[in-house]
């Protein structure tokens, strides 16, 4: 995309001699910059400014899987750029989450003055979950984490099997109108199927997940079973973990 349309405002671009830009000073004041600190790892916003402005348009979506200590989205969100930060660590909330929050009450700091920011705005902050499925100590299968509850259970098999978590009457989430999904940790046999099938109607369809599960049940067409946590490795690649 030419330079000169990836902003609709008309902006000023001037080329550096000999294609240098001198950001020594940036660099050298960019400690305080935000409210936090990160010594020997932070760059200032009047660099990610250059990048963005030059690369962008306001309301496009700027990304670092590396936040450090947030500089990227600091100068995205002043810039009226959407943004996803990505940090582990302690730093995602003493420094990123930090600086964020500095960032929309108002941040004087870096490009502030530049931009003309007053602050506003918000975001979402995630935390990842631990994994679902973790080695035995003792045998060489995988198991359910002793950590999940028997929600997070029902929320991340929802995830996993593409269904909206939402529990209501004997279900726990639905993909559509007619899909509907069931987790237990009770034994499921012929009963307990004959009794979940009543709260179907006619053209809805149902997967069950189970930790334990009568063989060679004659299943309707519209149910099906799966095993805890058999099933649930299937949808998983654990070969690629870091050992």
């Amino acid at each position: 995309m030419p330079i000169d349309k990836l902003e609709s405002e008309k902006i000023e671009r001037k080329k550096p001699i000999g294609s240098f830009y001198d950001l020594a000073g940036s660099f050298g004041n960019c400690r305080h910059e935000g409210g936090v600190e990160f010594r020997s790892g932070k760059k200032p916003e009047a660099l990610i400014e250059m990048i963005i402005r030059y690369f962008s348009n306001k309301t496009d979506w700027v990304l670092d899987s590396f936040l450090g200590s947030g500089s990227t989205t600091a100068t995205a969100h002043k810039m009226q750029r959407r943004w996803i930060g990505i940090e582990m660590g302690d730093h995602a909330y003493t420094l990123c989450k930090t600086r964020m929050d500095n960032v929309i009450n108002g941040d004087e700091t870096g490009i502030s003055q530049k931009v003309g920011w007053q602050g506003g705005g918000g975001y979402h902050f995630y935390e990842l979950a631990p994994s679902l499925l973790v080695k035995n100590d003792k045998l060489p299968v995988y198991q359910i984490n002793p950590t999940y509850t028997f929600e997070m259970l029902c929320e991340a098999i929802c995830k996993i099997e593409g269904f909206k978590y939402r529990p209501q009457d004997v279900f726990h989430g639905h993909s559509s109108e007619k899909r509907f999904i069931h987790v237990t940790t009770e034994f499921v046999n012929a009963e307990y199927i004959r009794s979940l099938s009543q709260h179907l109607d006619e053209g809805q369809s149902l997967l069950i997940y189970a930790t334990k599960i009568q063989s060679d049940m004659m299943l309707p067409d519209n149910i099906e079973v799966k095993k805890i946590p058999k099933d649930l490795l299937d949808k998983c690649n654990f070969e690629s973990e870091v050992r």
